[in-house]
């Protein structure tokens, strides 16, 4: 009787999923500045910061807030510096710019923070696919940091990489 034997399982191939480092859905929410905007051109001092001071300030708690305006306006600075006073202490971390930019530095501060003696002289693939669209700057900055480390980096499946980088040999 013949043994079936898993190749994939006994080749020692460590499988990373970048998809764990994506913040969780609903964590990273949006303060667009356009609705406080008279007719969505011009941002007026005493209206703005009256309505900042309305505002419910609660729905941010634990969250990531990306600060932004999709009116084409000109926004004085102190107008988000104003926002991002209000959210602190109360939102997570604010930041400027769109939701997905902000999703994407997230991302890539999860990934820096792997600890990588994990994966000293190991065989790495970065899975390649899965539920979760994730950005082409997680496998950026996952590469810079395992490359250092890793034996081989790989990206795919572990039964169907594409070899990214391979450790030169030692001479004896």
């Amino acid at each position: 009787m013949d043994t079936i034997v898993n190749k994939v399982a006994e080749s020692g191939i460590v499988t990373l999923d970048l998809a764990n480092y994506l913040p969780e859905d609903g964590l990273v929410m949006g303060f667009d500045l356009k609705p406080f905007l008279f007719r969505e051109m011009i941002l007026k001092e005493k209206d703005f910061r009256a309505e900042m001071k309305e505002h419910d300030w609660q729905q941010y708690d634990g969250k990531y807030v990306a600060i932004f305006c999709s009116a084409d306006a000109i926004i004085p600075m102190w107008a988000y510096m104003l926002v991002t006073s209000y959210l602190e202490g109360v939102a997570k971390a604010s930041y400027f710019g769109s939701i997905e930019e902000y999703s994407k530095k997230i991302t890539a501060d999860n990934i820096n923070t792997i600890d990588t003696e994990e994966y000293k002289e190991k065989r790495v693939v970065l899975k390649g696919c899965g539920d979760k669209s994730v950005p082409e700057v997680a496998y950026v900055i996952a590469t810079e940091k395992l490359k250092p480390v890793v034996k081989s980096l790989m990206y795919g499946e572990p039964c169907s990489t594409v070899p990214i980088y391979k450790q030169p040999r030692k001479k004896s």
